[in-house]
């Protein structure tokens, strides 16, 4: 903001705050350099979401203290952090052979972004709709998201899952689609090998990477009810 901006916005606060008006010349000179000097890199409004007279009026509602510069700029400084937090580099049209060119551009759409002269860029944002039809095809044809030779790779580091997949392909029953009654392990959680000690205690609760033989009937009981 320039002087003129300035004297402008101290006009605006003394009618909101009387108790920041300055009726001597000198003082009212002093207060508007004061202000210049530290909000002149701050905007009087933007295209996008910023007008100082906003901020100024929510400093005066939300505090019994006459508002001062700095109040102006934190709120400046914090509606920049919270445009460069929502946005998202977009991928500079200068040639990447050339790093000095493609610097100055990202830092250029950021300031743009910050200054309020440009929206943040959320194009890598989570949406809420589902996945791209292309993807369920794939996933119908291959049965799953991860590939097989990779899945026989993983199975080493998780042998309960490995054993649960094995038995459900050579058209056993799954055991961990029900619950334990011996370990009292949930549905869908390995069963754990408990060891009772001399007080009666458990003594281990290690996860098995094979199901307890009662899970295993309780599971193909119910496959042959269905």
């Amino acid at each position: 903001m320039d002087r003129r901006e300035i004297a402008a916005i101290l006009a605006y606060i003394g009618r909101l705050d009387p108790r920041t008006v300055r009726t001597d010349t000198g003082e009212a000179r002093d207060q508007i350099a004061q202000w210049h000097e530290l909000l002149h890199d701050v905007p009087l409004t933007t295209n996008h979401g910023w007008d100082v007279r906003q901020a100024i009026r929510a400093h005066v509602l939300a505090s019994p203290y006459p508002i001062l510069p700095v109040d102006v700029g934190r709120r400046w400084h914090a509606y920049c952090r919270d445009r460069l937090d929502r946005h998202t580099d977009p991928t500079p049209s200068a040639d990447p052979d050339d790093p000095g060119a493609w610097r100055a551009e990202l830092l250029a759409t950021r300031h743009a972004v910050a200054a309020g002269m440009a929206e943040p860029s959320a194009h890598r944002k989570i949406t809420a709709g589902g996945p791209h039809p292309d993807i369920e095809t794939r996933l119908a044809a291959i049965g799953s998201c991860i590939p097989a030779a990779v899945r026989a790779e993983l199975a080493p580091y998780r042998p309960a899952r490995a054993a649960r997949e094995a038995a459900v392909a050579a058209g056993q029953p799954d055991a961990l689609s029900v619950p334990c009654q011996w370990c009292r392990a949930a549905r869908g959680e390995p069963c754990r090998s408990r060891r009772i000690g001399p007080d009666g205690r458990a003594r281990g609760n290690a996860p098995r990477a094979t199901p307890h033989p009662t899970r295993v009937d309780l599971a193909a009981a119910g496959l042959a009810a269905a």
